[in-house]
């Protein structure tokens, strides 16, 4: 099967490591190229790469600010992610309760004996 483009959809974007860590930087506040390349030590070309999938993807939004350009999170679409991400932590959770009990049972047993 294919591999789909990391342009395609919002999850094979921040597949990338580098795109989260932008994210993450952009959550507090929008931010210029400048700060961020500073910031996360990442080369230029690559941040603006890394932004323009983001962008294109529907994942951070820019608007112009005389000559600079600052960028912040969609916060509609990461809400979307992390509703979906959710509900696998919503599962995992219950799982780990059930483990907890069964080995907290293990110990009691253990104990009794």
């Amino acid at each position: 099967m294919a591999r789909a483009a990391t342009t395609s959809d919002a999850f094979n974007a921040i597949a990338e490591p580098r795109r989260r860590a932008i994210l993450s930087y952009l959550a507090l506040r929008e931010r210029t190229v400048g700060e961020i390349v500073l910031t996360l030590r990442f080369e230029q070309p690559s941040v603006s790469k890394h932004l323009r999938v983001l962008r294109d993807v529907g994942l951070v939004h820019v608007r112009r600010a005389g000559r600079r350009k600052l960028y912040r999170t969609n916060a509609e679409a990461i809400r979307r992610l992390d509703e979906w991400a959710g509900t696998f932590q919503r599962y995992w959770s219950g799982q780990l309760m059930r483990v907890k009990e069964r080995a907290e049972g293990r110990v009691k047993g253990m104990r009794s004996d």
